[in-house]
């Protein structure tokens, strides 16, 4: 790659799982976005008239019992079962077959927000309307944030290293690049990213508690980044979960396809509100690319954070201008059709990526008219071809969180 490289072991990709409010498997979803086609509408899952914001990005149809075994549906959230169900796809995407895997030699790393709201509340108004013997005891661990990770590794029999990242938005960059650490340490197999399902009132209030929800009722100018009317953004559900490898075990055992590599990674904190001192984004941009060993004229295009929050996206688009100069890449938020899905958004622009590179295609962002103040080159209404060999992933989360992820074509050096 430009610039050189590491020499530890290289991290690919080999399976993804996409759950989506715009199409549940890779090539629905991705079908989808070159399309333009928006997810967003009025939420359906509770009556959100009485609520200031009542739009998100919802997954419609799906049916657990259809597709897990009727044991597990008592004892998870929503959240959880779309996990399993990607987690299933991405497997199936790989060629693995989790049971043929060494004992101790992969695992799973995921994100999470907020944890399983939904099942949350439902046993509080168990508890609050029938009485304490009416919880389930399944409430222990149902809305805990570790809980797909440790049901994932239950129903797939992965006992190699495991954990869950809590960063907020940050979180499913950071928890593949917890995995891509343990790959570099031995383990063959991660399997790894984040799935956020908490559109329920008790979900819903806290969400409103950060003032950045739009509380605009027309879903194609809810959510607009670096527009001159961006008022906030639209939450959703779903996310991604990727099949990490080490690239030898990828070759050894013959998988079918590689989707690309995780070439470089970095995050960093922004200083206190305050402060003076400026965002930690281009920092985490700059390390991110060198870590990647790639320099800006390397990135063929940036699937940025885009909260649609004046502010922010005023540091965001100053940090993309700081480092590739003003207009200098082709910008995209493509999950302005699906809402942010929190902890899930980010692993689900990181598939987005992979299949840009595929294509040689930049999805675009809807609905979103670049305000002139920004000097970006924001692709908008329609998806523009081009030749894309690397893409460079943000994510932003609430009280300063920033990470940045590299990745690259499967045959694009030694990485």
């Amino acid at each position: 790659m430009k610039g050189g490289g590491t020499t530890a072991a290289r991290t690919v990709v080999t399976g993804l799982g996409v759950t989506a409010p715009t199409g549940m498997g890779v090539e629905e979803y991705w079908a989808a976005t070159l399309a333009g086609r928006n997810g967003i509408g009025r939420v359906t899952r509770f009556d959100p008239s009485s609520y200031p914001s009542r739009l998100a990005g919802e997954i419609h149809g799906f049916a657990a019992e259809k597709r897990l075994p009727g044991r597990l549906l008592p004892q998870t959230d929503r959240m959880t079962q779309l996990a399993l169900v990607g987690a299933d796809w991405a497997f199936d995407d790989a060629g693995v077959v989790p049971d043929e895997l060494a004992e101790y030699d992969a695992g799973v790393i995921t994100a999470s927000h907020s944890g399983g709201f939904e099942f949350g509340q439902n046993e509080l108004r168990a508890l609050w309307s029938k009485g304490s013997q009416y919880v389930s005891a399944y409430q222990s661990f149902a809305w805990f944030y570790a809980v797909n990770s440790g049901q994932i590794s239950i129903r797939n029999g992965l006992r190699g290293p495991s954990s869950v990242v809590v960063s907020d938005q940050a979180g499913g960059l950071d928890a593949l690049a917890q995995a891509r650490r343990n790959i570099r340490k031995g383990t063959r197999l991660v399997l790894a990213g984040a799935v956020d399902a908490s559109i329920c009132p008790w979900g819903w209030v806290a969400q409103l508690t950060s003032g950045r929800l739009s509380t605009d009722d027309d879903p194609s100018r809810a959510y607009l980044p670096f527009d001159d009317e961006a008022g906030g953004h639209v939450p959703g559900e779903g996310g991604c979960l990727l099949v990490l490898e080490d690239a030898e075990h990828a070759r050894e055992r013959g998988a079918r396809k590689v989707y690309g590599e995780i070439a470089g990674y970095a995050s960093t904190m922004d200083p206190r509100p305050g402060s003076g001192r400026p965002s930690g984004l281009r920092r985490a941009m700059e390390l991110a690319l060198a870590d990647a060993g790639v320099t800006p004229d390397g990135i063929d295009v940036v699937f940025a954070d885009g909260a649609a929050v004046p502010e922010l996206d005023r540091e965001e688009a100053d940090a993309l201008v700081a480092v590739f100069g003003p207009g200098g890449v082709p910008v995209t938020v493509p999950k302005t059709m699906t809402g942010r899905l929190y902890s899930g958004a980010a692993p689900l622009d990181l598939a987005a990526a992979f299949l840009a590179i595929r294509d040689d295609v930049v999805p675009p962002t809807i609905g979103a008219s670049l305000a002139s103040r920004y000097e970006i080159d924001l692709v908008t209404r329609v998806p523009r071809k081009a030749t894309v060999r690397r893409a460079l992933v943000l994510a932003r989360g609430q009280y300063g969180f920033n990470s940045a992820m590299v990745v690259g074509a499967a045959d694009d050096g030694d990485g």
